[in-house]
């Protein structure tokens, strides 16, 4: 049987940014960013993740959680962990929060570096970002293995 993939979601007021495991677990791949008219409409953002999670054989979902840096939870992870809820019940997943501090940092400078344009960026920085939560949670996996 095919092993179950992990989805990492980077969860934002107006984007969701959303990444897969391969088969193995081993690497994070960007996938798509999911675009929202309104930070308080979820039910088409939760539509199109619950599709994804059929599509790629989804067993578990990383959502980032939005510390500041001080490791205060603000306003943001409030409302990240309501959307987990939300996921939770939707899918029927395990949702698993990893700390996103300073991804879309990372994220960023991987485009400047890239060559990607100013304007071009803001189309791939939440997937990106979503892809460095997902590789931490799956480095961190296999880390724990390789310690038992």
């Amino acid at each position: 049987m095919e092993k179950r993939r992990i989805l990492g979601l980077d969860f934002g007021s107006k984007t969701c940014g959303v990444a897969v495991s391969d088969p193995l677990l081993i690497t994070a791949q960007s996938l798509t960013t999911i675009k929202r008219e309104s930070p308080n409409k979820l039910r088409r953002t939760l539509a199109q993740i619950e599709e994804i999670v059929v599509e790629y054989n989804v067993g578990e979902i990383v959502l980032g959680l939005p510390k500041h840096m001080n490791d205060d939870e603000g306003e943001r992870v409030k409302l990240t962990k309501e959307f987990g809820e939300k996921l939770c019940r939707r899918t029927g997943l395990n949702v698993v929060y990893w700390d996103e501090r300073l991804t879309t940092v990372s994220a960023e400078r991987i485009l400047q570096e890239s060559g990607v344009r100013r304007e071009k960026r803001k189309e791939h920085i939440d997937s990106i970002a979503a892809t460095f939560i997902l590789q931490g949670y799956l480095d961190h996996l296999k880390n724990t293995e390789e310690e038992k």
